[in-house]
C-alpha cells in the first residue's frame, strides 16, 4: 500500500464537504523499515546490484490509528519504541514503507524546532520563510510577523542572522513561528514547553489556547502525569508495534506497571542533594535568605518530612498505623503569577507509585507572601503504609496543576516499621461483622 495524504483547503474541507465527517488523522497498517547493512559501502553495493533487502529493521509496523477532530491523544513508550517515527510519518517528513496515512488539515509540528531555519538568514527572514512552509500565504505571514517576533522576545536580534543567536533565542523563535499558524493539528514530541522558565510558561499557555480552540493534538511524552492530565486517549508503542490503545488513565497505568517491572531505584544515591534541599526554607516565610524567582518562574526551595517531634529533614521513620508524618513544601515564585499548586508522589523500592496527592484536588490552601515566597503543609495521619522504604517526589505546578514549574525526584525518604505479618502496601480501613 502507499501513503495517501489528500490535498485540503485551509478549512479542511474535502470534496463535496465530506471532510467534516472524517477523522483528522487516520492511518492503517502503517509501517516504516530501514535496510540494515554492515557498512555504507555494503549498502551502496546492494543498491547498485539491485539486490533485495535481505535485512530490514522495522522501526514501526502495522499501526492503526484514528484521531477525531479536536481530540487530544497521547503517545507513550520507551526510547526506541517508534514514537518519533510515527510522528514524523504523520507530519510527512518520512515516507511510509507500508500502509495508508491521511492527515486532514493544517499541521504544526513541534518535533525538531528550527530544523528548517537557514543560519545565514535573519530571524525575520526565517520567520517569513517557515511560516510559508507551514501553509501561510505571503500576505498572512507578513501580517503575523510582528506578533511572532514579539512572542519570541528576541528584540533587535530579529534583523541579525540566526547563526548569531543563543540556543534559547533560536528555540523561542522556532516555537513562535510553529504555533502562530493556528494549526488544525498540533504534533508535540517530548516537551510541552521550551526555553527558560518565563518562556516555558508562555509556550505552555500557547499550546493550551490551541487545545481550547479545538485543535487536534498528538502529544508524545515520558511524563505520565501530563499525558493523563491532557489526553483523553493514549497509544502505547513497544518495539515499533501497538502494545495498547485506550483511555489515557488505563494505558498510562499499564505502561507504568510495565516500567516498574524492570526499573529499580538506586537507593544508595537516592538522597543526593536532598539534605541541602531539606534545609532550605526552614521557616514558614520561605527561609532567612528570602529566595527569589526569576520573572515568570517558580521553584522549590525545600521539601521536608517530620514525625514524632523530630526536626524536619529528608528522612523519617514511622510506625505503620500509629505515627503521623508532616510533609512541608517551601518555594519561591514570581509574585505576578497566580499562587502555584504543590503535589507529592510516593513510590516503593521498585519505583511503583503507591499514592499521590495534589493540593488543587484536595482544595488545600497554599500560603504565599507578597514577595512570592510560600509554603504548604500536609499531614499523613496514622500512616497506613505497611513495612518498607518509600521515596517521596515533590512537585511545584501551575495554579491549574498542569504546567510543572519544578520537581525534586526522591526528595525525601520514609521508612515504615510494623507489628505483625501483614503483606502489601497499605493497611486498609476495615471492620469485622
Amino acid at each position: 500500500m502507499s501513503s495517501d495524504a489528500p490535498q485540503l483547503d485551509g478549512m479542511g474541507m474535502g470534496v463535496g464537504g465530506r471532510e467534516r465527517l472524517q477523522p483528522a488523522i487516520e492511518c492503517m497498517g502503517l509501517g516504516k523499515a530501514y535496510l540494515m547493512a554492515a557498512s555504507p559501502w555494503q549498502r551502496l553495493m546492494h543498491q547498485l546490484r539491485g539486490q533485495s533487502q535481505t535485512r530490514l529493521h522495522w522501526a514501526l509496523r502495522d499501526v492503526d490509528l484514528q484521531v477525531a477532530r479536536g481530540e487530544v491523544v497521547g503517545v507513550v513508550g520507551r526510547n526506541g519504541a517508534g514514537k518519533s517515527t510515527l510522528l514524523q510519518l504523520l507530519c510527512g517528513t518520512l515516507a511510509p514503507t507500508t500502509g495508508h496515512v491521511a492527515v486532514r488539515g493544517r499541521v504544526a509540528a513541534l518535533l525538531e524546532l528550527g530544523a528548517g531555519f537557514n543560519p545565514q538568514f535573519t530571524g525575520r527572514e526565517n520567520a517569513l520563510l517557515n511560516a510559508a512552509l507551514l501553509g501561510l500565504s505571503a500576505e498572512e505571514a507578513r501580517a503575523r510577523l510582528e506578533d511572532m517576533l514579539a512572542f519570541a522576545d528576541i528584540g533587535e536580534f530579529a534583523d541579525q542572522p540566526v547563526r548569531t543567536y543563543s540556543s534559547g533565542m533560536f528555540m523561542r523563535l522556532a516555537f513562535a513561528v510553529a504555533t502562530s499558524v493556528e494549526p488544525d493539528i498540533l504534533v508535540i514530541d517530548e516537551a510541552l514547553s521550551v526555553g527558560d522558565g518565563a518562556f516555558a510558561r508562555k509556550s505552555f499557555e500557547r499550546i493550551m489556547e490551541l487545545r481550547s480552540a479545538g485543535a487536534t493534538i498528538l502529544f508524545c511524552s515520558h511524563s505520565m502525569y501530563q499525558v493523563e492530565a491532557l489526553c483523553e486517549r493514549a497509544l502505547w508503542l513497544d518495539g515499533g508495534t501497538v502494545r495498547m490503545s485506550g483511555p489515557a488513565s488505563e494505558v498510562c497505568g499499564a505502561y507504568q506497571a510495565n516500567l516498574n517491572g524492570l526499573d529499580r531505584l538506586n537507593w544508595g544515591g537516592m538522597l543526593a542533594g536532598s539534605e541541602a534541599a531539606a534545609g532550605a526554607g526552614a521557616d514558614d516565610q520561605g527561609g532567612p535568605s528570602a529566595p527569589v524567582a526569576a520573572p515568570g518562574t517558580a521553584r522549590l526551595t525545600g521539601f521536608t518530612v517530620a514525625t514524632r517531634g523530630a526536626p524536619p529533614g529528608a528522612r523519617a521513620q514511622v510506625r505503620s498505623g500509629v505515627d503521623d508524618v508532616v510533609l512541608s513544601w517551601h518555594f519561591a515564585s514570581d509574585p505576578a503569577l497566580p499562587t502555584p499548586t504543590v503535589a507529592v508522589g510516593i513510590s516503593d523500592e521498585n519505583g511503583l507509585t503507591v499514592s499521590s496527592a495534589l493540593s488543587l484536588l484536595d482544595g488545600a490552601v497554599v500560603h504565599r507572601n507578597a514577595d512570592g515566597t510560600g509554603w504548604a503543609q500536609m499531614v499523613l495521619t496514622q500512616v497506613p503504609l505497611l513495612k518498607g522504604r518509600y521515596s517521596l517526589t515533590a512537585f511545584l505546578l501551575s495554579e491549574d496543576g498542569l504546567h510543572p514549574y519544578d520537581q525534586v525526584m526522591q526528595a525525601a525518604q520514609v521508612t515504615v516499621e510494623q507489628d505483625g505479618p501483614l503483606q502489601g502496601f497499605v493497611s486498609l480501613p476495615r471492620r469485622w461483622m
